[in-house]
């Protein structure tokens, strides 16, 4: 019998559903949450099932087997600076990879100290067994008669189409269909349609109890859940008012001095720093700023415009002066970059909505252009059209990360600390709330208020007793 060993204990595996249309690698990334994988190893776990493809070139991934593994395995071990516990790595991948991704059951694994072997696994199939968790909370049982096995394919493809009716962002999309994938691995992949609110106090129980998650977590896990109910199987699954709730911490924003923000973008250069300095110098968001056309930027009234940020919602932000000649020397780099595109056809970008309809010209238009393009063309997930998009927000994230380091900011620094700063600072220098708020797109001044609780001067601002002595 297969087992998997992870953070001290063994787990049996249960083989899966079989997968008709697995979508690698981000589900194999969310069954090894399932099974408890530190998100830190994902990338390596995924690393050795390539390496295990790349060795049998030409071969269908299903016809693959107990012994392709072993031999894979084999040779593995015998590689010069691989240690034992990467090959058992390996085989835990590749056998989470079969069972649990895909639903494919495998035979026992032969020893690795096996002769290599030409013929495929003749040895006969175990049934599945129920999954062993060290710690939880009672699962409830399979349905007695099982019926008609879960189509998953047809399942996320109305989660999808409903959630794009109701205009729901790609972010959205991806982790409301993360948690209902594992609501039902949960409950032994019964169908939606079988199971009701019992089985979802349950699991949210079990997220808090169990898993431990933070309250906002769980309240995106529930969200995502009634919606599946409401919008998709059209249901009405009741109150959620008294499941088990984590406990909702209070925190505070990470914020930086003047002189940290100065020693941070001083370290930055590049496309990198033009939009930390711009995040820094109007509080939008780092999506905010990475959607930002060309037609945003009014130099004229020294104002950007921030289109559909939190909630849909639009709002104005200064045009720090310091910014102008950089962003018009981005804006002459771009109108280049766009003339290039032009004349490969490649030029058309992504509007909101249903807006190429109605101005059908649009998406060919200078002004419609990002202001932070892409370096290469992507595929858009949704259209499938191959265009250029912005930037990714990975890419600045990594450059603040690095500033910070070599900055020498002990804080847990990202871009999202600029915008912290950036309304810290400004009530730090007298500017009233409301407008902060307005500024920063708050629907509710409580939410801005969480500023004052960070300032040097304010509320807070006394003067230590140990300091009077």
């Amino acid at each position: 019998m297969n087992t998997i060993k992870q953070t001290g204990f063994k787990r049996k595996v249960q083989v899966a559903e079989f997968n008709v249309a697995p979508q690698w690698p981000s589900e194999f990334f969310q069954v090894l949450d399932e099974v408890g994988i530190p998100q830190k190893l994902h990338s390596f776990y995924a690393q050795w099932v390539r390496q295990f493809f790349n060795k049998n070139p030409g071969k269908p991934r299903r016809s693959l087997g107990s012994n392709d593994i072993a031999r894979f395995l084999q040779q593995l071990k015998h590689s010069p600076g691989i240690q034992d516990w990467q090959v058992k790595q390996a085989e835990d991948a590749l056998v989470l990879y079969y069972t649990l991704f895909r639903g494919i059951t495998l035979a026992p694994l032969p020893d690795v100290s096996m002769e290599e072997s030409s013929e495929p696994s003749r040895e006969p199939i175990p049934p599945p067994v129920d999954i062993q968790p060290v710690q939880s909370l009672p699962k409830p049982p399979p349905p007695a008669s099982p019926g008609q096995p879960l189509n998953w394919s047809a399942l996320k493809e109305a989660v999808i189409q409903a959630l794009r009716v109701r205009n729901y962002a790609l972010a959205t999309e991806r982790t409301y269909w993360q948690w209902i994938r594992k609501f039902i691995h949960h409950h032994h992949q019964r169908k939606p349609s079988e199971m009701g609110a019992a089985e979802i106090h349950a699991y949210l129980g079990h997220l808090a109890i169990n898993e431990k998650v933070a309250a906002s977590t769980q309240n995106q896990a529930l969200n995502a859940i009634v919606f599946l109910y409401r919008y998709v199987i059209k249901v009405d699954v009741g109150d959620f008012s008294d499941f088990p709730r984590a406990q909702r911490g209070k925190r505070l924003p990470v914020v930086c001095s003047r002189k940290e923000v100065e020693a941070l973008l001083s370290h930055m250069e590049g496309v990198e720093a033009l939009m930390a300095r711009l995040l820094y110098g109007t509080g939008m968001r780092v999506s905010e700023g990475l959607r930002l056309r060309v037609q945003d930027i009014q130099f004229d009234r020294k104002e950007i415009t921030v289109r559909a940020g939190k909630g849909d919602k639009d709002r104005r932000a200064p045009l720090p002066a310091s910014l102008e000649d950089p962003l018009h020397a981005q804006l002459h780099w771009r109108k280049q970059l766009f003339e290039e595109d032009r004349e490969k056809d490649m030029h058309e970008v992504e509007v909101p909505h249903a807006l190429n309809k109605k101005y059908p010209a649009a998406p060919y238009e200078w002004s419609w252009q990002y202001v932070f393009p892409a370096e290469n063309y992507s595929t858009d997930p949704r259209s499938k059209a191959v265009r250029r998009h912005h930037l990714y927000p990975v890419r600045i994230q990594r450059a603040v990360k690095k500033a910070a380091k070599e900055a020498g900011i002990n804080s847990r620094v990202s871009p999202h600390t600029l915008r912290h700063c950036f309304a810290t600072h400004l009530l730090e220098a007298g500017q009233d709330i409301r407008t902060v708020q307005e500024l920063l797109g708050h629907a509710d001044v409580k939410t801005t208020m969480v500023y004052t609780h960070v300032l040097n001067k304010g509320p807070l601002g006394v003067v230590s007793p140990l300091d009077t002595l």
